[in-house]
């Protein structure tokens, strides 16, 4: 969290056992403990909650993906059909004209 070293942290040891005296230093420290796991614990319900947010975020996204593609699908499921009924006609057509065409010669 902090990138303290061993002189750093005894620097500042000592600069509080001076300021806050060698009665109220075990008190500060339960004090500062309990803040901290508070703040840790804190963290961690808000890193939970943002987890699970984006967790349902991205249900949702794909439910949404699947329901546009099969939107999409069934309106141009129809015009597809169309099209290759058309196409299949057309060679059936051009079959029928080239082997007719055939037969003659």
């Amino acid at each position: 969290m902090f990138d303290l070293g061993t002189q750093e942290l005894i620097v500042i040891f000592i600069v509080a056992f001076l300021v806050f005296g060698p009665k109220k230093l075990p008190e500060l420290g339960r004090t500062l403990g309990k803040g901290i796991r508070e703040l840790k614990a804190a963290m961690r319900g808000v890193k939970d909650t943002f987890e699970e947010a984006g967790t349902e975020l991205t249900d949702e996204i794909k439910e949404a993906k699947s329901d546009l593609e099969e939107s999409v699908y069934k309106s141009i499921e129809p015009h597809i059909s169309k099209e290759a009924d058309s196409k299949k006609e057309k060679s059936d057509t051009e079959e029928d004209k080239k082997t007719s065409h055939g037969d003659k010669e």
